[in-house]
């Protein structure tokens, strides 16, 4: 079991509408997490080498809940489903 350093970009601020995200909307936070995957599993192990924040995120940043999408919350770390 490895550790390594962990770098995680955390939303700490709402982008409003008709604005862009600016780099005071987020903080980036550092870390050490431990590579280790449940032994058995099918689970996939990345290592993400760019960020990139496109206007379909900027909508997600901002303080809204349409139709049952909700968008992230400030602090909100993401979590992906296994997919079957």
């Amino acid at each position: 079991m490895a550790q390594v350093r962990n770098k995680q970009v955390v939303l700490s601020d709402y982008v409003y509408v008709g604005g862009f995200p600016k780099e005071s909307d987020m903080k980036i936070v550092e870390g050490t997490i431990t590579l280790k995957l449940p032994e058995g599993s099918d689970d996939v192990l990345l290592k993400n080498l760019y960020l990139s924040c496109d206007p379909y995120m900027a909508a997600l940043m901002r303080s809204m809940v349409v139709d049952g999408f909700r968008s992230y919350t400030r602090g909100f770390r993401h979590q992906i489903e296994s997919i079957q």
